[in-house]
């Protein structure tokens, strides 16, 4: 598992739901992706509230979703396990990405498809194997799904199609959003998608080429399509951000460091440290000779030093403090480890959940790591955090 994620967390792209790390500790097997804040296809195709996606939009996800197989094709990664409406994220702008972990082998039971057998391509179901061939069948699905907002079964579908009873296949929510060409081309494709034969299957290249000319209302953005208020920076921009919020958001270390050092250990008033007689003996005056030295030299911005200090304080673990675990966050922002500060920012908020600072500097370390998406909602968690204790709730 580790050697499929190391592979895949390789392979990045706007396109993609990309991963960004795992675990892999005795039987524990997790997989970390960017967050993806808006729901599936699956939702908004076959589970939606307020309006049905509209024609365009539905024909951006279809090439957005052909894009990402391409990309992932050119990456050498054809393959995609158990293709369907789930596995298509809307991000902070609206717009579909695939999820990486399709990417993935699914090592435990070896099954390559987990929905309903009659979705499975037919060479699946014989040879039990999946080829960039198959890929495309499950493409194929997608683009009924798409036309018709049901999931529909592809042997049934293909009768419809046979028969020319195209109405059966088409949403009614759709009446009047597009023409009978654009209907019978989308038709068109989805049936040489679903073709018995693997080898008469059209290959990534060639649907994106026939979906990019289908495309309308390109210059919209997707949440203006979605009718969805769009995330991200401009809802950050609208809340007021404190000395703190505002320096991480812009990754300005210097200003963090300055007020970390200034607050002091205030924030760590209320954390449970219980002690016993012996520890306190024992261990007691190397502890804090360990924070006091790490203290001095992140007030000189030896931050190396600091590191190793409150490292040792750490590793004793006599005492908890989230403060700790912020400053050794910084210090390792200051000497460019952003894994490592993310890591320490997270500590800090396992140790207090709702300490501002703790999110704060999450939004910092992954900022560092170009990782946008998650930390506008740690700042915004941050804030709210903010907000609602300084108005006394």
């Amino acid at each position: 598992m580790l050697e499929e994620a190391r592979s895949v967390g390789q392979i990045q792209s706007k396109r993609l739901a990309n991963l960004l790390g795992c675990c892999c500790e005795g039987d524990e097997r997790l997989l970390v992706a960017e967050y993806m804040p808006n729901d599936t296809l699956a939702k908004h195709l076959f589970h939606w509230e307020s309006q049905a996606m509209k024609w365009p939009m539905r024909l951006r996800v279809v090439l957005y979703l052909a894009e990402a197989l391409e990309y992932c094709t050119s990456r050498g990664r054809a393959l995609y396990h158990d293709l369907n409406a789930y596995r298509v994220l809307f991000d902070d702008d609206c717009n579909p990405r695939l999820s990486c972990f399709g990417l993935m082998k699914n090592s435990r039971d070896g099954k390559s498809y987990s929905t309903n057998l009659a979705f499975t391509p037919p060479e699946y179901m014989r040879t039990g194997r999946i080829t960039p061939e198959s890929v495309i069948y499950s493409f194929g699905t997608m683009l009924l799904d798409v036309l018709s907002g049901k999931h529909i079964p592809p042997s049934h579908a293909l009768d419809l199609i046979r028969d020319r009873n195209f109405n059966m296949l088409t949403d009614s929510c759709l009446e009047g959003q597009f023409s009978n060409e654009e209907g019978t081309e989308l038709v068109r494709l989805a049936s040489r998608c679903l073709h018995y034969e693997p080898r008469e299957r059209p290959n990534v290249r060639s649907l994106v080429q026939s979906l990019a000319p289908l495309q309308k209302d390109v210059e919209t953005p997707s949440y203006e399509l979605m009718d969805i208020p769009r995330g991200g920076v401009s809802s950050i921009q609208s809340l007021p951000l404190s000395p703190l919020a505002e320096a991480c958001s812009r990754k300005d270390l210097t200003a963090i460091h300055e007020i970390l050092e200034k607050t002091g250990y205030k924030d760590d008033e209320g954390t449970a440290n219980e002690l016993s007689f012996q520890m306190w003996t024992n261990q007691m005056q190397d502890t804090l000779n360990s924070k006091k030295k790490g203290d001095n030299a992140f007030r000189q911005k030896d931050f190396t030093t600091a590191i190793d200090c409150y490292s040792q304080f750490i590793e004793v673990g006599t005492m908890v403090s989230p403060t700790i675990y912020a400053r050794r966050c910084l210090s390792y922002l200051m000497n460019d480890m952003p894994q490592e500060a993310l890591s320490d920012a997270m500590q800090a908020l396992v140790i207090s959940p709702t300490w501002p600072t703790a999110f704060y500097l999450q939004a910092a370390a992954l900022l560092a790591q170009g990782i946008e998406n998650e930390a506008q909602e740690a700042l915004k968690d941050g804030c709210n955090l903010e907000q609602s204790s300084s108005s006394g709730h």
